[in-house]
């Protein structure tokens, strides 16, 4: 092959790879809620940790979701979290979700679907239910004409999430019949419900309201969510997602895991430089931790 010719097939295929979308998240949770499992949805810190999760999600044929949070997005952008994303797509078989985690402000979900995001989280649960309702709307109306799915949340998910932090003492859980109107009013494609679970770890084994989770499940028919699943037993979780959960996010297990990864080679290894060496260690930990909880979320086998 000249270098002429070479280039011409990799534009050839560059092509080709631009052409391949990202899949909006509504059939792939509707197909989780008339099926009866969840979709894993993973936050993605770096390149290591987006190819982890795809890969994962390749060997157990499972659609998966990858989710980037306000800070992550501040530490590079929008674009750059939506391209490495894409990249790693174009390769997989199985369907791939591009998500906004707890977009926290109209501003910032209107860049994330500018950048081509397929779903958007709008996270008005700090806010009294007429503003929440009012901003979801926003949001929800900005994206016709656009193949772009919103979640929203009511109710208030204890722990931190990058600078939010909730005490235990003021979290709030899900009003059932308020979610059935924020459901009506905005239109939204899936909900956020607050059952119990925190951001973060637990202090103790967290006890998660499932009768609220009925209760709710039963006034609303689209998709729930289940956010703050690290270090909820998977027993719990399997719970939830048996009585409406179709989406359950986790994020701080992934940071460990990569974090555990990186420290085995540098603790062991003071002359390491290369970035690739325990950036390689990282992925390992992060692509073993998404297969066990794709097969917690029941959607292996499910692409």
């Amino acid at each position: 092959m000249t270098k002429k010719q070479s280039w011409n097939w990799l534009n050839e295929t560059s092509g080709k790879e631009r052409e391949m979308a990202l899949v909006t998240s509504k059939e792939m949770l509707l197909k989780a809620q008339r099926e009866g499992y969840a979709v894993g949805a993973f936050n993605a810190e770096n390149m290591e940790m987006v190819q982890a999760i795809i890969e994962a999600a390749e060997e157990e044929k499972a659609p998966v979701m990858i989710q980037t949070t306000p800070s992550t997005i501040a530490y590079a952008s929008v674009n750059l979290y939506r391209d490495m994303v894409q990249a790693e797509a174009n390769k997989a078989s199985v369907p791939v979700v591009m998500h906004l985690d707890h977009g926290d402000s109209y501003e910032l979900c209107e860049a994330a679907m500018k950048a081509k995001y397929t779903s958007v989280m709008i996270d008005g649960s700090k806010l009294p239910f007429e503003e929440n309702v009012t901003l979801t709307k926003k949001v929800v109306d900005a994206t016709k004409g656009m193949d772009v799915c919103v979640e929203a949340e009511l109710g208030t998910i204890g722990g931190k999430e990058d600078s939010h932090e909730v005490l235990d003492k003021d979290a709030l859980y899900t009003n059932p019949q308020q979610a059935k109107e924020l459901v009506d009013r905005t239109k939204i494609q899936s909900l956020a419900v607050a059952i119990g679970t925190a951001h973060g770890f637990y202090e103790g084994e967290p006890k998660l309201d499932f009768e609220r989770l009925v209760e709710i499940a039963e006034v609303v028919d689209i998709p729930l969510v289940l956010h703050g699943a690290s270090g909820v037993p998977d027993e719990a979780v399997k719970r939830s997602i048996g009585l409406g959960i179709c989406k359950v996010n986790y994020a701080t297990e992934l940071r460990v895991a990569y974090t555990k990864g990186v420290r085995s080679i540098l603790s062991t290894d003071e002359k390491v430089y290369d970035p690739k060496k325990y950036g390689v260690a990282g992925k390992a930990e992060v692509k073993a931790l998404v297969k066990e909880k794709i097969r917690v979320c029941g959607s292996n086998g499910r692409a």
